[in-house]
């Protein structure tokens, strides 16, 4: 095969496992035939081979159920397109609850499922132990059943992937291991190889455990580790038959699958054991690995309880192998932030196999169009900071990503490990004032604050978790007097240079040629008008500007900025995101509480809203902005991280005379829920535009020049929109609406809820969600139901903010 390697191919993959091999696959069926795949030793020789080969399709979220399902479908015809054997088998699933809050999961999952028409039943015991006979049900208070579930032969499933490339001209390379990634410093040119180098226009790193090392080589982040995962195969179990489905049973870390007349039982401990630590031995290839049979053996022991059958049955087989894991157990896809047309599918979390079709198909796509094909930012590469590579952080979360697979999805869940990465400088003093803090890429950040006896920690629940009225009390502060924030986190960047503003109003979608001093709120677009970026531009001189935008997209729309200014453009992007501290000071005593620490004019006519200065503060100068993301007046204070401390404790100080109360992110959530501002990644998304979004205010069609996303635009407002942004307020104060509820119109779902809050200046449950509107009109607002668990709950629904539609309080 040596002698036939290539000098050159359009796209190279790195990796022979199944993830590789369906990129292989589903290039080759969009005509994209000079594709070169290299594996280091042979196909599914890393983790591929030992995969259990379950094929489920219900998700925690609504595109990742999708991407699962397109997967099922692909493996129920691949056999007979093919020819090649796959051991798929379509026998269903079973998921159990052992107590009330997993019925609660299951069945918010089995609303969600609706939205697409995934049939998921919900089920009872008598059903379930109707559906799997060798179980035992005593504990078992219900679950969901999925009937086009099923398993399938990991090695076989990549071999048919790997014969359908091959058949669609795709070359692949066994033994040919890549031993570095060629770059020019801005993009990808190519692999070496013991056997000669090959140039390339692409190249996807889905080398599984291996690709960590190889994507740092070339500075590129793909945070993921090794772990240890265990199953054992029964023999002569009695009662085991082909037809049973695949059980789930998630309160005991276990699943149980037929295996070729063997029962095959696997487990995702809360507790994992990292692997590979000191590396990864040059000769891996179908590798087990010791494990430690103690540390399965609570598993077992629960296992026998489940199906009392396996106390009499033969062990046949204990298994131990390397599966690699995330810090956050989401993959990793798509181009990276750090290496134009350096593309990267791996960080699969055991959940490879069942993952495989639909990362294929959309990585596919991303690298033939230069996008992704849906919003897939919560498995986007460009998620990953920089830290996240550290091998001891890693060690430490893997630890808990692993169990996290099956443990209960809580609201506001925060990861145990790995914390105290990112603090802002503040963080000690907000922690003595009760800061519970959540843990948000890398940063801790105050949800909620606990009253003075009263611990800061979660009790998490489905209903109204345990800081719910003290978050509450945050929530009515900052309508009633006036609140703290600490927004530290904030990603900012400086854009400075003779051609800022031209390169910036070509990104941004509003006009942001505006006098010095004035701040722009305005969202960056991709070419078909998704959004990209929702973000603040605040010109501080005449050719510099400061960009503020969430933590969570730091990397992305820093690189986003950064890849739309062209070469010979006199202007530099700086992240300054470090350097500076954020307090935020929102309520109706906002003013007079800065006002008394401040001899600079903080009324209206001196300090408009949306306009930027400097006043000195304490004894530092701080960058003031009059904005807000809660409805109320406020300012957000730009401060160097060397004065936060001093700027901190002078606004405490003077705060009780004007009621100051410090108030966290969960208040922040439902005060702008309440408002009906957006958020990016669940109320907009690339796939959304402002037109859709009620976000046309802040667009710009006409400014001179243009920008990005402008065409599709003035097209869609020519159309007519398909979709509007809708608030929903449920009628009844009790339940609570968090993601991907169904909206019901009549008996039609018409979208599905992006984001909900409770909202306690409205007195319910609040929520934002699309409604489809075929004929561009606009939609009939009566009549909707929110569906929460199989129950369908009346809701009110508004294209206007419930709360201060007129926004009287923010301008006073």
């Amino acid at each position: 095969m040596a002698a036939d390697l290539p000098t050159r191919a359009r796209v190279v993959i790195v990796g022979g496992g199944v993830i590789g091999c369906s990129v292989a696959y589903h290039l080759a069926k969009i005509g994209w035939s000079d594709v070169v795949l290299l594996e280091r030793k042979q196909l599914t020789s890393g983790t591929t081979w030992h995969a259990a080969g379950l094929v489920g399709q219900l998700r925690p979220s609504i595109n990742m159920t999708k991407l699962a399902k397109y997967t099922a479908e692909l493996y129920r015809g691949l056999e007979a397109e093919t020819g090649q054997a796959t051991g798929y088998r379509q026998c269903g699933s079973l998921s159990l609850a052992t107590n009330v809050e997993r019925f609660e999961e299951l069945k918010r999952s089995a609303s969600m499922a609706k939205v697409f028409d995934l049939p998921v039943h919900v089920v009872g015991p008598a059903e379930i132990k109707a559906l799997y006979p060798i179980a035992s049900v005593d504990d078992v208070v219900g679950g969901i059943h999925i009937p086009s579930d099923g398993y399938a032969n990991a090695v076989d499933i990549t071999q048919a992937l790997a014969k359908g490339a091959r058949a669609g001209g795709v070359r692949i390379f066994e033994n040919t291991k890549v031993t570095a990634i060629r770059q020019d410093g801005e993009r990808v040119t190519g692999v070496d190889t013991a056997q000669g180098r090959i140039d390339a226009d692409y190249v996807v790193l889905c080398g599984g455990m291996w690709t960590r090392d190889l994507a740092a080589s070339v500075g590129v982040a793909a945070p993921l580790h090794a772990c240890e995962h265990y199953y054992v195969l029964f023999e002569g179990v009695e009662g085991l038959t082909p037809e049973l489905p695949v059980l789930r049973d998630y309160d005991h870390c276990a699943y149980y699958k037929y295996d070729a007349g063997k029962l095959l039982v696997g487990a995702f401990e809360p507790q994992a054991r990292p692997w590979g630590m000191g590396g990864i031995s040059e000769d891996f290839c179908f590798d087990e690995i010791a494990g430690d049979f103690a540390h399965f053996e609570p598993v077992l022991i629960d296992a026998m309880r489940r199906v009392p059958a396996l106390e009499t049955a033969g062990l046949k087989k204990f298994f131990c192998g390397p599966e690699s894991f995330t810090p956050d157990v989401r993959y990793h896809l798509g181009e990276s932030a750090e290496l134009k047309n350096c593309f990267v599918a791996a960080g699969l979390n055991s959940i490879g196999l069942q993952s495989a079709g639909g990362v294929g198909k959309v990585m596919a796509e991303w690298i033939r169009d230069g996008r992704p094909p849906a919003d897939l930012w919560t498995v986007d590469v460009r998620r990953n900071m920089p830290f996240q590579i550290n091998r001891k952080y890693l060690r430490e979360r893997v630890s808990e990503s692993l169990g996290l697979l099956y443990a209960t999805h809580w609201p506001f869940k925060q990861y145990a490990t790995a914390r105290g990465v990112r603090r802002s400088a503040i963080h000690d003093r907000v922690a003595a004032a009760g800061a519970c803090h959540g843990e948000a890429f890398g940063w801790e950040r105050p949800n909620w604050y606990a009253p003075p006896g009263t611990a800061p920690e979660y009790h998490y629940s489905y209903g109204r978790q345990n800081w719910f009225e003290h978050s509450a009390r945050e929530h009515c502060a900052v309508r009633k007097t006036v609140g703290l924030f600490d927004q530290s986190s904030f990603a900012k960047f400086r854009l400075e240079g003779a051609d800022a503003t031209a390169v910036l109003n070509q990104v941004c979608a509003n006009d942001i040629d505006v006098a010095q001093g004035r701040l722009v709120y305005t969202q960056w677009l991709n070419e078909s008008g998704g959004i990209e970026a929702d973000l603040t531009v605040t010109r501080l001189e005449e050719n510099a500007y400061l960009i503020v935008t969430a933590a969570e997209t730091e990397i992305r729309d820093f690189n986003w900025l950064k890849r739309h200014i062209p070469a010979d453009s006199r202007c530099v992007l700086t992240n300054v995101t470090s350097g500076l501290g954020v307090m935020s000071i929102m309520g109706p005593n906002a003013r007079a509480l800065l006002q008394s620490l401040t001899p600079n004019d903080l009324s209206d006519a001196a300090f408009p809203f949306a306009t930027s200065q400097q006043i000195e503060l304490g004894y530092a100068i701080v960058r003031a902005s009059r904005i807000t993301y809660v409805g109320e007046l406020g300012w957000e204070l730009y401060v160097p991280t060397e004065f936060m401390t001093g700027v901190y404790d002078a606004i405490v100080e003077a705060g009780p005379r004007f009621g100051l109360v410090h108030a966290g992110y969960h208040a922040l959530n439902s005060l702008r829920m309440e408002k009906g501002y957006r958020h990016w990644g669940h109320d907009i998304t690339d796939e959304d535009t402002p037109l859709e979004a009620g976000l046309g205010f802040a667009v710009k069609l006409n400014k001179p020049g243009g920008f990005i996303g402008r065409e599709a635009l003035v097209r869609q407002k020519a159309e007519g929109l398909k979709q509007r942004l809708v608030q929903f307020r449920l009628g009844s104060p009790d339940p609570l609406i968090y993601h991907n509820e169904p909206i019901w119109q009549g008996e039609a779902i018409v979208g599905y809820i992006r984001s909900g809050m409770y909202a306690h200046t409205l007195g319910a449950a609040v929520g934002l969600g699309y409604v489809a509107t075929p004929d561009g009109a606009t939609p009939d607002l009566q009549g909707f139901e929110i569906e929460i668990a199989g129950v369908r709950h009346p809701a009110t629904a508004s294209l206007r903010p419930m709360f201060d539609p007129a926004n009287l309080r923010i301008k006073q």
